[in-house]
């Protein structure tokens, strides 16, 4: 069990408030021709600012890129003018980790795809209560979505959270699924409904801006060994992203290393995720602390 109380530590707590809030002043400013780039790293400045780090990079992914959208260094990408743009927050304190997102409709025209997730999400953190099977919100999710011509996308999953684990092991479904897990007192969950007009699924791009360490203690050689250790010491088991790193020779290629460090299996790799078809997605998503008397948002 994640804690040893019924209510959520202080840190917990603080984090949920840093991520709502930078959640909140992102999508306050998103706009037509606005630099991806530029928002992506306002938002990481104002969580270190606000007292929290970064538990991933921000993602703002918009109409069929669905996940894991993250600027690269000189990314001229901006938000075009029809825009279905869904802002991704992480943010940790001591640890304690909370997971949120929002999605945008710059067009004006697609409302009802952040309106399907925003209930899916409300109606999913209603019945999530201790001894409720997970496959049941899965259940809910896809109900809500579904009434609203939407289908929710099946292989995208909200998650268990533990300190410095943001993906802790167990998965929360945003469709009928048959499981025996079950929430349980004292856990933590990023609960993250995503919709789309398409055939409900997303695949991976070739695209990849976010990586992760995997424990593994084999050296290497030369400069790539040297970068190993470094977002070992930087990073640890947290999420980054290529931009994040930095250095003065023009003799190291950082993606190539880090498609080195990718092959000898000591780094994940998240590609950007994009619906079949090109679809339109939204995500909605809250992180929640489930105590023994009701389901606490720490991300509202």
């Amino acid at each position: 069990m994640y804690y040893l109380t019924s209510k959520p530590h202080p840190s917990h707590v603080k984090a949920g408030k840093i991520a709502a809030r930078v959640r909140d002043e992102i999508c306050a400013i998103l706009e037509p021709e606005s630099k991806i780039f530029t928002l992506c790293t306002l938002a990481e400045k104002k969580i270190l600012e606000y007292g929290g780090q970064p538990a991933f990079p921000c993602t703002i992914s918009q109409n069929h890129y669905t996940a894991h959208y993250t600027s690269p260094i000189g990314d001229p990408t901006v938000l075009s003018p029809d825009a279905m743009v869904k802002v991704d927050i992480g943010v940790h304190v001591e640890g304690y980790i909370v997971d949120t997102a929002r999605t945008i409709d710059l067009s004006g025209d697609l409302e009802g795809f952040a309106i399907a997730t925003d209930d899916a999400l409300q109606e999913a953190i209603r019945v999530m209560r201790p001894g409720t099977s997970l496959g049941e919100i899965g259940k809910v999710i896809e109900k809500v979505i579904k009434t609203y011509g939407l289908k929710p996308i099946k292989n995208l999953f909200g998650h268990s959270i533990e300190r410095y684990r943001l993906h802790a092991g167990k998965s929360v479904p945003n469709v009928k699924t048959r499981t025996s897990e079950t929430v349980e007192i004292g856990e933590c969950y990023a609960i993250e409904p995503y919709a789309t007009n398409g055939v409900g699924s997303v695949i991976d791009s070739d695209l990849i801006y976010i990586f992760s360490n995997i424990p593994k203690d084999e050296p290497l050689t030369g400069e790539t060994e040297k970068l190993r250790l470094h977002l070992r010491k930087q990073y640890g088991p947290f999420p980054f992203t290529s931009r994040w790193i930095g250095t003065k020779s023009k003799d190291i290629d950082i993606f190539q290393s880090l498609l080195e460090l990718i092959k000898h299996k000591y780094l994940e790799k998240y590609p950007v995720q994009i619906t079949k078809k090109g679809r339109p997605s939204s995500q909605s998503e809250h992180t929640v602390f489930i105590s023994e008397d009701e389901t606490i948002i720490l991300t509202e």
